[in-house]
């Protein structure tokens, strides 16, 4: 079996869909942080008795983040189909595949931001408010730099996520590890070919977690 994942043509097809799952999971990553963390912002400092409280932004976008976390990945891919071809042009391939990767991350990246900022302790938004901080300020110099190693958490757990996501797309339209695994491995019946893609995903997994957890230990100053 494994003469056969050594074959030149097995391992140019294994790398290629490797870079293919690292190219989805850290761009779906990146572009769901930058839309979930102000949202999770603006979760924390909308909620009742925070310093932007306000319950026409905190309950409706509440619903929406919940609503949205509850429905599993490949009924969201395939709900929006039409809405990932109105923005990339296609329903299928790699980069159409962000789109329903992205919008699953989202939510749980912004519900989970909101839990960690709300731990950071009150005195230093109230310390903050009596030296004349601005709401900005607090934002910038209070709850992000505090929450900064819980953050890092996040995504970790974000990123091994959609690791698991581009298998599920993989295997309906994507490219990647999964469409692999489900195309030229269960398929064709080669066995090898789904074990090395299992493999490599747990690699994949066990890397990012280890750099997580030590990039949460060195930002964490507790």
């Amino acid at each position: 079996m494994f003469e056969k994942i050594f074959n030149p043509q097995i391992l140019n097809l294994l790398f290629t869909a490797t870079l293919e799952t690292l190219y989805m999971t850290f761009t779906a990553a990146f572009l769901s942080a930058i839309i979930g963390i102000p949202l999770g912002v603006l979760l924390y400092s909308s909620r009742p008795k925070n310093f932007l409280e306000n319950k026409y932004i905190y309950y409706p976008l509440g619903v929406i983040v919940n609503i949205t976390r509850s429905i599993p990945f490949m009924v969201l891919m395939l709900a929006i189909i039409p809405f990932t071809r109105l923005i990339i042009g296609s329903s299928i391939g790699n980069t159409a595949a962000l789109v329903p990767l992205t919008i699953a991350a989202i939510p749980f990246i912004a519900r989970m931001t909101e839990n960690i900022i709300n731990e950071v302790p009150k005195g230093l938004i109230e310390a903050a408010q009596s030296m004349g901080a601005n709401n900005r300020q607090i934002i910038w110099k209070i709850l992000l730099p505090e929450a900064r190693s819980g953050l890092v958490g996040v995504m970790t757990i974000v990123i091994i996520a959609l690791i698991g996501y581009t298998a599920i797309a993989g295997a309906i339209g994507a490219g990647g590890l999964g469409k692999v695994a489900k195309v030229y491995g269960y398929d064709r019946y080669r066995l090898e070919i789904m074990f090395a893609c299992v493999c490599i995903l747990v690699v994949l997994v066990q890397s990012i977690q280890s750099i997580g957890d030590f990039l949460v230990k060195k930002l964490d100053h507790r």
